[in-house]
């Protein structure tokens, strides 16, 4: 596999960064990811302006034009021969004189095999739990994950899936994915505060809306428990239904038909990405 650091496509073994970085001394950087499917970059400019503006907000600034980057990382596609899989974008606070200071941020792009939901957790949902917690910056995708990774034992000893974010049990997301509920009437909800404006949460927003009542706003761990249907998003895990939280089953127990709907609309609206990307290239 091949990575792109300082300013070249080298071996992945050979990429390094030096100890005085700012992602090593302080956890100082953001980055991005987003997905290859038969060789082709999905949503891929989505993805960059949120790399871009998490820089930018972060006051960092990405040393390659975002033309350069989709050329890099179509590179990266060609040479590592890899037609399925993740792509992840990283700005790093550069190597710092005093340890606190940023320098000049380092640009890395890397990419590598997906793991995806399996069929039987598609099939049957999945069990979550929640801890109160909010993300610092919320709205930029820093590469502070310390809750998240902490909260890693928790969720084995749980036998939960994921960990859902909540601030006085008004919920926000997971610390990789963002969060649904539907309703009894079938309004499809997200949270609309302390969240990461996911790429996949846009567009399964816009595809809900062709058939639903969809809001953006505020969701209780008690709307939870009364809600119809619930289920996260992401890049890499599209649509998971959840079926229960704590201890509470949602639905008795069963993915929703509004859940598996919207899984088939977003699979079929990547199939139509790729489409138009290969009629482009060609």
């Amino acid at each position: 596999m091949y990575t792109y650091i300082h300013d070249e496509i080298v071996p992945a073994e050979k990429a390094f960064l030096h100890v005085r970085d700012l992602s090593i001394q302080r956890g100082y950087g953001v980055f991005d990811f987003l997905k290859t499917q038969d060789g082709y970059p999905l949503f891929l400019i989505d993805y960059l302006t949120r790399f871009y503006n998490s820089a930018d907000i972060m006051h960092m600034s990405v040393p390659r034009r975002p033309e350069e980057v989709i050329s890099i990382i179509h590179q990266l596609i060609k040479k590592n021969n890899l037609a399925d899989s993740g792509i992840k974008m990283i700005l790093t606070g550069g190597y710092s004189e005093d340890g606190y200071q940023p320098g000049k941020p380092n640009l890395i792009i890397t990419q590598h095999p997906l793991t995806l939901p399996s069929e039987d957790q598609i099939r049957k949902g999945v069990k979550i739990i929640t801890h109160d917690h909010v993300r610092d910056l919320p709205a930029v995708k820093t590469i502070n994950y310390s809750t998240g990774i902490w909260l890693i034992d928790k969720i084995k000893e749980s036998n939960a899936y994921d960990v859902l974010y909540h601030q006085k049990s008004i919920v926000s997301e997971f610390p990789r994915c963002n969060f649904f509920i539907v309703k009894k009437d079938n309004t499809v909800v997200t949270p609309a505060d302390y969240v990461l404006y996911g790429i996949t949460r846009k567009n399964v927003l816009t595809l809900a809306a062709h058939k639903h009542k969809v809001e953006e706003g505020i969701i209780t761990i008690e709307d939870i428990y009364n809600a119809k249907e619930a289920f996260l998003t992401s890049t890499t895990k599209r649509i998971v239904p959840i079926v229960q939280i704590n201890n509470t089953y949602i639905n008795d127990g069963e993915p929703g038909t509004v859940t598996f709907s919207l899984l088939r609309d977003l699979m079929a609206l990547e199939a139509k990405e790729i489409a138009h990307q290969k009629s482009s290239y060609n």
